[in-house]
This record gives C-alpha cells, sequence and structure tokens, in this order.
C-alpha cells in the first residue's frame, strides 16, 4: 500500500515537473512575442515595413511553438496570458497589414484564437489613430487622403465590432475594446476634420 503510494506521488510530480517547465517556457516565449510585435508597430510607425515583416515573421514562429509546447496543457494554454501574447501579435500582423493596404489576415491564418483576434483587430483600429496623426503632422494633400483611407478602416473595423454580441468569456472582453474604439475613433475624425478644413483654409489665402 505504501509503496503504491510513492509510486503515485512520484508519477504525478514527474508530470507536475514537466508541466512546470511548459508554463516556464510558454511564460518567457509570451513575453518575447509581445516585444515582438511592440517592436514591430514601431518599426511600421518609422515607415521600416521590411523590419516589421521580419519581427513579425518570428513571431509567427513563436506563436506556433507556444501552441505546440502546450498541447498536452490546455490549462496553461487557456490561463490568460497565451491570449494576451496572441492579442499583441494579432494587433500588429494586423496594423501592418492595414497600413500596407493588404486585406487583414485571419485568426487562422495568424494560429490566433478568436478573442485574441478580435481584440486585436479593435487594438489596431486604436494604433491606426497614430497613423493618423503622423498624417496630420505631415501635412499636404495626398498624406490626408492616406489620413481618410485610414479613417475610413477604423469605422469599418468598429462597426464590425459592434455586431459581435457575445458575452465576455468568449470574446476576451470584447465590449470594451469596441468602446474604446469608439472614443478613439470620434476624436481621430475630429483631428482629421480639422487639419482637413487649416489646409483649405491655408490653400484659399494662398489663392487670394
Amino acid at each position: 500500500m505504501v509503496s503504491r503510494i510513492h509510486e503515485i506521488v512520484g508519477h504525478l510530480a514527474d508530470e507536475l515537473e514537466r508541466k512546470n517547465a511548459a508554463r516556464d517556457k510558454a511564460l518567457l516565449d509570451t513575453r518575447k512575442l509581445i516585444r515582438q510585435a511592440a517592436l514591430a508597430i514601431r518599426a511600421l510607425h518609422r515607415g521600416d515595413a521590411e523590419e516589421a515583416g521580419q519581427l513579425l515573421e518570428h513571431g509567427s514562429e513563436i506563436v506556433r511553438q507556444i501552441r505546440e509546447d502546450l498541447c498536452s496543457y490546455p490549462d496553461l494554454y487557456w490561463s490568460g496570458y497565451v491570449q494576451d501574447a496572441q492579442k499583441e501579435y494579432a494587433e500588429a500582423s494586423l496594423v501592418s497589414a492595414l497600413i500596407a493596404g493588404r486585406p487583414p489576415p485571419a485568426p487562422d491564418e495568424l494560429n490566433v484564437e478568436l478573442g485574441p483576434y478580435l481584440n486585436g483587430l479593435g487594438e489596431a483600429a486604436s494604433e491606426m489613430r497614430r497613423y493618423v496623426l503622423d498624417v496630420i503632422r505631415h501635412g499636404g494633400a495626398e498624406r490626408h487622403a492616406d489620413g481618410e483611407r485610414a479613417l475610413a478602416i477604423m469605422d469599418d473595423i468598429y462597426t464590425a465590432l459592434i455586431t459581435v454580441d457575445f458575452p465576455d468569456a468568449l470574446t476576451g472582453g470584447l465590449r470594451r475594446t469596441t468602446d474604446l474604439v469608439r472614443g478613439v475613433l470620434e476624436r481621430t475624425r475630429g483631428d482629421l476634420t480639422m487639419s482637413l478644413r487649416q489646409a483649405q483654409l491655408e490653400q484659399a489665402l494662398t489663392l487670394r
């Protein structure tokens, strides 16, 4: 009886050791993924699409590796930190596509879950505000057209997200993200409208 108990506990301890090692590696990998995503977004706003692409390619490999490492531990995979990292990666990937004018990648293309993807999409819309503000600072009729395009994308994302009416447990708190997008969208619309009117006024004064 005693030897059997020790055998069972020893086996469980070995399994917990493997699980703990998987958890530690996943925590490290998710931190790497979040950093890759942040660096990719920074590169995009600097206009360095090549560097952003390389960072996102590396991020894609990390996403795949995390999924593979935790396939035997679904409780770790769904504990939250993996989804947070997927959200950041999805956001960076979507911002990259939106700025370049490419079709946005779908969740299965990014290998991320639905909740992280939807929240990443919302945060990508908010991140596009920074792009619009850069457009406003640089000015010029052509750049204002870029701002209008970005604003239209933000509006499309918001109107799509408000149709997703499911419990937060399924969407990862999408309602809050969508509410934030609405506020960012309205502020961006106001900033771009003011900038366009200022440019029109300056042009009218120049023609006099």
